[in-house]
């Protein structure tokens, strides 16, 4: 049991894919190893600027013997009635014995299955050499690698995400020769490029890490981002500051050095007269900067980088990184000075020009159309006894100002500034506060999991710019098809959905929906189909909504099977089917009300009204009489929207309906018997579809 050492030795690997690149090198070449019966302890992998490796600690040096069976022919076919082999039975013996093992008919074995008796033989296969074996795994995880855009160095005709430099494959310390990426194997690496960029020679697998660490490289991923993370928070910490350090800057930052050193610098105070988020967005975008805050999470004039280099004139670097970012600030004052000589609303009256959709019309028009939908959203919520003081004219003024900041220059540099730009503009402009607000929090959640729009004018917003767009582009029939949503329409309706549950807004879909298509008039031609598909992609996003929280898929089919429209009635309905699911009479009640489902679905007619006259069997009686129970119990629950209350009344049907189906024969000889009984189970079926569909639920 030994130790193997592989390293790819490259140009600088792309940094934004350096951590996918070598945990799929890993998983595969692990894989690999699992599936050829190659015996090892663990897989250690590194990954750094110029180079993928792996370390395989305890690898067997041979792969196991292994037995295979042999089938020949039946019994009747290899052999006569004088017990020789017959022609089909010599040739199975011939084809054994070509492969050397020189055998006779006695050492022949009868193979018995469902079928017959056969004549056989077990062939041992020797283990083959772990060494042998190992370049060509190798050379299979490399070329399965996620690499979008694969390259050719020269004339080789070898491709790779970048140009290879050397490859070492070594077993403890002596050299697997082979052939990798066109490279012959050795065991020779180079450390960091700067520091110690000549060819070095690995002594024993066991010890690469440590040799490159003492020519500064840390090759482990983990070890250099743990390295950032704790430089970093204690730069900070001289300036009683906190680093904004987000995990997609950190992989990237940690990629693209060997050795990491940290240094803080800073920058003009007069661009935090700038809004923070342009120069945070510069800083991180442009310069894999860390930018500091104080504690309440204003913009400080520090930021960190990452050096690759230990230099000795430290101060020459932090001037250098200073003297590059300024540029790039300056930038970004002179545009947000610029775009202060005129008003927001100027900006909004040049969108009139600009297109939003061929079809659909300008920039401004969509500034319309959210306008009057945020007002018809604001008029619901008041009549519902909300959001009383918020003034209809704010709104229009909101939805009229929503997109106007994708007309200045800022924007134009700083697209992820959208929103945010426009509520910095309307403030200098005089706009009210929420009005200004709402400008931001339009585009809130932007993400899986982010804060959403807390302001009633910035919901509205929110909701009406999504409802717009998704019925703009289902009403000129460009839905999303597969992976392809160039306006990321599966994003805006789940944000719709978090909008709509987590603000506890009761406005119900199809009402919104019918508005949103209302406001386009004659732009959308097939109004019917339009609201069709709309509702249905909508409420497709249910499931993956839910899953993401660890609700089961039956528990959603189940409150789906009953189409509710109202997706915070939806999201308390989806509670109370999980909090049932965890009483111990639910698995009955979910198959009797699966059984009441099926047979329902056969009866030609379904009475409303049960005769009592017509309860003959005690089982039926006994159900009927805990219904009546049932529905006085359940009418103040639903009254109140108490659907786990609901469901806890009803879970006293389950023994009454476990016996009616014992001991009664729904489908009676007796016609006025039968139907009465398909009564009895319909107003079954309809108190527990008051909550949801409840026999869609798996045992």
């Amino acid at each position: 049991m030994n130790t193997i050492l592989f390293e790819l030795g490259t140009e600088e690997l792309p940094p934004k894919s350096l951590k996918t690149l070598q945990n799929a090198l890993q998983d595969s070449i692990e894989k690999s190893l699992t599936e050829q019966n190659i015996a090892f302890e663990r897989i250690k992998s590194y990954a750094a600027p110029r180079r993928l490796a792996v370390q395989i600690f305890g690898v067997a040096s041979v792969t196991p013997d292994k037995t295979e069976t042999k089938k020949g022919p039946s019994i009747k076919a290899a052999f006569d009635e004088t017990g020789e082999l017959t022609r089909a039975g010599q040739g199975f013996l011939q084809g054994l014995n070509a492969s050397g093992l020189n055998l006779t008919k006695d050492e022949l074995i009868t193979i018995s299955d469902k079928k017959g008796e056969y004549i056989g033989y077990e062939m041992t296969i020797k283990g083959e050499k772990v060494d042998d074996l190992l370049p060509s795994l190798i050379q299979k995880a490399l070329d399965e690698l996620p690499i979008a855009k694969r390259m050719r160095s020269g004339a080789d005709k070898h491709e790779f995400v970048r140009p290879v430099q050397w490859v070492v494959l070594m077993r403890d310390g002596a050299v697997i020769d082979a052939t990798i990426q066109g490279h012959k194997t050795g065991n020779q690496s180079r450390g960091h490029r700067y520091h110690a960029p000549e060819f070095f020679v690995i002594d024993h697998a066991d010890n690469y890490e440590e040799l490159l660490v003492s020519r500064q490289v840390i090759a482990d991923f983990a070890k250099r981002q743990a390295k950032i993370i704790t430089d970093v928070k204690q730069l900070a910490d001289e300036v009683e500051a906190l680093a904004i350090v987000p995990d997609e800057l950190l992989d990237e930052v940690t990629a693209l050095v060997d050795l990491p050193v940290a240094l803080r610098a800073n920058f003009d105070e007069r661009f935090l007269a700038v809004p923070q988020e342009a120069l945070i967005s510069t800083m991180q975008a442009d310069q894999k900067y860390f930018c500091l805050t104080d504690k309440d999470g204003k913009l400080k004039p520090n930021f960190i980088f990452i050096s690759n280099i230990d230099s000795k004139d430290k101060q020459a670097v932090i001037a250098g990184n200073e003297k590059v970012v300024r540029p790039r600030l300056a930038d970004a004052e002179f545009f947000f000075l610029q775009d202060q000589k005129r008003p927001l609303i100027e900006f909004a009256n040049t969108l009139k020009t600009r297109v939003f959709q061929d079809k659909l019309g300008t920039i401004w028009e969509k500034g319309e159309r959210i306008a009057k939908l945020s007002s018809f959203i604001v008029e619901n919520v008041q009549a519902k006894g909300n959001w009383q003081g918020v003034a209809l004219a704010d709104v229009v003024r909101a939805g009229e100002l929503s997109k106007a900041d994708l007309a200045t220059t800022l924007v134009g540099e700083f697209p992820e500034l959208q929103g945010v730009a426009g509520t910095y503009y309307a403030y200098k402009s005089g706009e009210k506060a929420s009005v200004a607000d709402a400008i931001t929090e339009q585009y809130l959640p932007r993400f899986s999991g982010d804060t959403l729009p807390k302001s009633p004018i910035g919901i509205a917003l929110a909701l009406s710019d999504r409802l717009d767009t998704l019925v703009g582009i289902f009403g000129i029939d460009e839905a999303p098809t597969g992976s392809k949503d160039p306006f990321s329409l599966r994003r805006a309706s789940i944000g719709i959905l978090r909008i709509l549950i987590e603000n506890k807004l009761p406005l119900s879909l199809d009402t919104l929906v019918s508005a949103a298509i209302n406001h386009y008039g004659d732009k959308i031609a097939k109004a019917d189909k339009t609201f069709a598909d709309v509702m249905a992609f909508i409420s497709s996003r249910y499931r993956a909504m839910y899953t993401e929280q660890g609700v089961s898929v039956d528990t959603i089919q189940a409150v789906q099977a009953i189409n509710v429209q109202t997706p915070l009635d939806f999201d308390e309905r989806v509670r109370a089917v999980q909090a049932f699911r965890a009483l111990p009479q639910a698995d009955t009640l979910s198959q009797n009300n699966k059984r009441v489902a099926n047979i329902l679905a056969k009866a030609d007619v379904v009475a409303d009204g049960v005769d009592t006259k017509l309860l003959a069997e005690p089982a039926e009686q006994a159900l009927y009489q805990a219904l009546q129970t049932a529905k006085e119990q359940t009418k103040p629950l639903q009254e109140m929207a108490d659907y786990q209350g609901v469901l806890t009344a009803l879970s006293a049907l389950a023994e009454p309906l476990t016996a009616f189906f014992d001991t009664v024969m729904v489908n009676s000889d007796d016609e006025q018997l039968k139907n009465n009984r398909l009564a009895l189970l319909g107003q079954v079926r309809t108190l527990f579809l008051s909550v949801a569909d409840i026999g869609q639920l798996q045992s």
